[in-house]
């Protein structure tokens, strides 16, 4: 009996372009004479460098320690020597250079010594630990370190685990590829992800474009001891998104502004399952990936590619050709332009899409919003995309979120259907970013502001204190010059006065005894007659001081 399937609102069919890349088998990208590895591969800290330059590391070794819980540790992808740990360019939509470990490879391919891990064996969050460092991310796109979403949390288990195999986006096949050769390694890591989220009803969704991808899965579940159902999902831009596969298989929706498990839900895609696999049984790290290198080049194919590969490197191998206007890493609804060929591949890197002016020709200029709501129609998200535009274009950054901006998934179906050309998504990411930096000042200046009042609180209350501490000893020792030490009888205020007077003044005496003078020998007569003057102004006083005030004299 076929499992009922359920529909999300939206969607749109955009020319696959899926057999351009998925006629070739897997095959391995070379290994080039260097490797740039960012520490930020991931969602969270970046991992902090444990190499310095001229040290030589095997491949595998760890070259970046995770920063924390929500972390993933960097391991050289082959053996060789560090040359530079510095700013370079990398895949990052900003275009802004971050912190990267440059590894001269050495073309032996000396590994350390690694083995497999008894999972079973292992308390889960020690297990999760050790996936922590050895660098497992989630490569379905958000690469978020696959420690924390393996974490049931307080509610100690997870109902439904989901394997997405999806890849609804046009030009992408290393998960369609990745399913037909390597099925058994995939559900070998499913098992490792059920088993630490206690999960009892496992689903893999599979685009029923795919054929050969769903009965290679299907093949390797039957052979499995646990039940794992193989479902054929229609075919439709972005069905591959994570909440849009929940709905399609389950009917559930993940209520706005919360994840996937507040409803007992988890999704993982298919190749981080299998480098779950490789991590288990046999021990090694997340350094390599598999690649889509497609569009304009001469041989489209899937490539197994070493974390840190410069993308010219895989693009010369898939055959370079005159007339490219740039390249995208991912896909051209979600991909992003850029900056360099010579940034490297990272975990995130899924597909590099080599454009053309006849493959995607240059959209005409923007025109004025005409209010036509296609984009409302084709989104997931059940958004008002035209009015987020409107929002995000006038600045009124408080307005878009209270039209829920931060549920756009940035499919970018609206952009796709927009008559006018309109950039949509690019709108949306940048109000994103001004709120996310809104946000950050406004952390920091309510930061200061608590620690300035605390100081203003902290003096205060330390001024107030050293009053109390004086009033306390001075009314102590009024009392105890006050009453006679044989008879109790009291004595006048006048004397009290002169006692306190004598008593400050012993004290100033004993404390200029202590303080002895130094560098006193052999002085000039100029500095000798110096001191000397300074002495009898002193003596002067001292004898002032001595003497009955002019009101007392009155008074006797």
């Amino acid at each position: 009996m076929s499992r009922e399937l359920f529909k999300f609102k939206g969607g749109v069919h955009p020319p696959e372009h899926k057999s351009e890349s998925n006629t070739r088998p897997i095959a391995l990208a070379p290994i080039p004479n260097f490797l740039v590895i960012p520490v930020r591969q991931h969602i969270g800290n970046p991992a902090k460098p444990l190499v310095h330059v001229g040290q030589s590391v095997l491949k595998g070794q760890m070259i970046a320690a995770a920063d924390g819980y929500i972390s993933a540790a960097v391991h050289a992808p082959t053996s060789g020597v560090i040359s530079n740990i510095d700013l370079q360019p990398v895949p990052h939509v900003s275009g802004l250079p971050d912190l990267c470990i440059t590894l001269v490879t050495d073309g032996l391919e000396q590994w350390i010594d690694h083995g497999p891990i008894d999972y079973q064996a292992l308390s889960p969050a020690a297990l999760r630990m050790q996936l922590r460092d050895m660098g497992l991310a989630g490569l379905g796109g958000a690469v978020f370190p696959s420690a924390v979403k393996l974490d049931p949390g307080a509610a100690h288990t997870c109902p439904t685990l989901i394997i997405n195999g999806g890849e609804c986006e046009p030009w992408i096949t290393c998960d369609e590829m990745l399913m037909r050769e390597r099925a058994d390694d995939i559900l070998q890591g499913v098992a490792v992800m059920r088993h630490l989220l206690g999960s009892t009803e496992v689903l893999v969704g599979i685009e029923d474009n795919k054929p050969e991808a769903l009965a290679a899965m299907q093949a390797a579940a039957a052979q499995l001891d646990f039940v794992v159902e193989i479902v054929a999902v229609p075919a439709i831009y972005p069905g591959g998104g994570a909440k849009q596969l929940i709905q399609t298989l389950t009917g559930h929706e993940v209520p706005s502004g919360k994840l996937s498990t507040d409803i007992g839900i988890q999704v993982f895609n298919v190749g981080t399952a299998y480098a779950l696999a490789r991590a288990v049984h046999h021990g090694e790290p997340l350094i390599s990936r598999l690649v889509t290198v497609t569009g304009h080049v001469l041989r489209p194919q899937n490539l197994e590619v070493l974390i840190g590969t410069p993308m010219h490197t895989l693009i010369t191998h898939a055959g370079d050709r005159d007339g490219t206007t740039g390249v995208l890493m991912g896909g051209p609804m979600m991909g992003m332009p850029m900056p360099d060929l010579k940034v490297p591949v990272v975990k995130a890197t899924n597909c590099i899409l080599v454009k053309s002016s006849e493959l995607f020709p240059t959209l005409p200029k923007a025109l004025p919003c005409i209010r036509c709501t296609r984009c409302a129609d084709v989104c997931p998200a059940e958004l008002q995309p035209q009015e987020l535009f409107r929002f995000a274009k006038a600045g009124d950054f408080g307005r878009a979120q209270e039209y829920h901006l931060f549920d756009c998934i940035e499919c970018g179906c609206c952009s796709y259907v927009c008559p006018s050309h309109i950039p949509l998504v690019d709108f949306y990411r940048y109000a994103k970013s001004e709120i996310w930096a809104n946000e950050k000042e406004k952390r920091a200046a309510d930061l200061a502001r608590e620690r300035h009042e605390f100081r203003q609180f902290r003096l205060e209350r330390e001024k107030k204190e050293k009053a109390e501490k004086l009033a306390a000893k001075t009314q102590a020792k009024r009392a105890e010059l006050t009453t006679a030490p044989a008879g109790g009888a009291v004595a006048s205020e006048a004397d009290a006065k002169k006692a306190l007077i004598a008593a400050a003044l012993a004290r100033a005496q004993a404390k200029k005894v202590e303080a002895t003078p130094k560098n006193t020998d052999s002085l000039s007569a100029e500095t000798q007659r110096e001191i000397e003057e300074i002495e009898a102004r002193r003596a002067k006083i001292r004898e002032l001081a001595h003497q009955p005030l002019e009101t007392e004299e009155k008074l006797k």
